[in-house]
């Protein structure tokens, strides 16, 4: 048996001190990463309850009411995480998603409950086709130019 083998055996024989029940850090995993899974911080949802759409370039903005979030006792941590993140800086939902290493849906889900809540606004971009046409604009530019 090689040494590597040996050390497995030992580990699965006798858990680690870092992943005794009693141990604040034993809900992590080295190799595995967090044991909570993302569908369990949404409850298994994978849509918020609001009906607006969250794109991955939409920007999210505390409200002035979300000015501590942490003492809001119905919040999850990972709520919490991106109100404050989003305090220092308006942030987008990609950018939310790759900070707090969760996937995009779930960001998506988390954000809507916080649009719900009314701590955060989503500032969302404007759609293709409502931006002007280019040929308008330079039309425009051009009748400016002839003034």
């Amino acid at each position: 048996m090689s040494e590597a083998d040996q050390r497995a055996q030992d580990q699965l024989r006798a858990p680690s001190e870092a992943t005794a029940p009693g141990r604040p850090d034993h809900w992590f995993d080295d190799d595995a990463g967090p044991v909570v899974r993302p569908y369990a911080m949404t409850r298994g949802r994978t849509t918020s309850a609001g009906k607006d759409r969250l794109d991955l370039i939409a920007v999210v903005v505390p409200e002035p009411a979300a000015d501590d979030p942490g003492r809001d006792q119905t919040l999850s941590p990972e709520h919490v995480e991106i109100v404050e993140r989003c305090a220092d800086s308006p942030q987008s939902i990609a950018e939310l998603a790759a900070g707090l290493d969760l996937p995009v849906g779930v960001v998506r889900v988390l954000v809507g409950d916080l649009v719900a809540d009314a701590l955060v606004h989503v500032i969302r971009p404007v759609p293709p086709a409502e931006l002007p046409d280019e040929s308008l604009l330079r039309e425009v530019i051009n009748g400016l130019r002839a003034l």
